[in-house]
């Protein structure tokens, strides 16, 4: 995708992946790039970034676990900045622990933003692009969409359900000229993960591999774009040698590098 004088929305972008495929968009040449996520100092520290590049960064602070006010700030850069081509939808959170040990109270957190989030944005521009017959829209998933991660089990959940989101989509605004994409990535370097206790063995992506990246992939028209030599080789591995790749999973997870806990028997929730 040739990127000069295009507008991008880009959800997430305060951090990580997000603030990576911002930065990456105004060096491929588009004109406008709309910044979404809550932190806006954050969001301002991004687009001047962006506009050393020579781009116009509009900086968007929402929450978008509340519709109504998502509804107003898309409406509203639509008519102001749009029509939008190109939507990432990048804004995640996650959290390590052992199911067992889990806060429900932070489950419902990440399901909230990692998949209502992203369908609310989603449902709000995918029908303003297919009015108009045209746009891409990149679901970021992880390669624990694909490989589900002890310690993970939440986000693993939620990034598996973007993946059958996407795929259904894709189907579906394909007669309307939307084109609807997975990303990919493995273990990326970012704040979210740093306290982690990481797969022993797995070496990060920088956000700039990922960004990069998605750019290739989307000038090459993959629909699921895959990210970091080690997706592909646990992709490989867990399609035609499952077994080998539970194996492997046991003896990298931080879920097996500890003794077992006993847990109170439960009296409800």
């Amino acid at each position: 995708m040739d990127m000069k004088g295009k507008t991008a929305l880009v959800t997430g972008a305060s951090r990580g992946i997000g603030r990576a495929i911002a930065i990456e968009l105004a060096k491929q040449g588009a004109s406008y790039i709309l910044l979404i996520a809550r932190n806006l100092p954050k969001l301002k520290e991004v687009a001047t970034e962006i506009r050393a590049y020579g781009a116009q960064a509009i900086p968007l602070s929402v929450d978008l676990t509340e519709a109504k006010a998502v509804n107003i700030v898309v409406a509203q850069a639509w008519n102001d900045y749009g029509p939008f081509d190109l939507l990432v939808n990048c804004a995640g959170i996650a959290s390590q622990s052992n199911f067992l040990q889990s806060n429900l109270g932070q489950a419902r957190a990440e399901i909230s933003t990692n998949l209502m989030g992203l369908y609310t944005v989603t449902w709000l521009v995918g029908r303003r692009m297919a009015s108009r017959r045209r746009g891409i829209i990149v679901n970021v998933s992880s390669l624990m969409g694909k490989v589900a991660a002890p310690t993970m089990a939440t986000y693993s959940a939620t990034k598996f359900a973007v993946v059958g989101f996407t795929q259904a989509l894709r189907h579906e605004l394909a007669p309307y000229d939307v084109r609807v994409v997975t990303l990919l990535p493995s273990l990326t370097d970012t704040d979210m993960v740093r306290e982690f206790n990481l797969f022993r063995g797995l070496v990060p992506l920088s956000t700039e591999q990922v960004a990069q990246g998605l750019m290739t992939g989307l000038k090459s028209r993959n629909v699921e774009i895959t990210i970091g030599w080690q997706s592909h080789l646990a992709l490989w591995v867990h399609q035609f040698v499952p077994q080998l790749m539970d194996a492997v999973i046991r003896f990298t997870s931080p879920a097996y590098n500890r003794s077992t806990p006993t847990y109170p028997r439960p009296r409800g929730i």
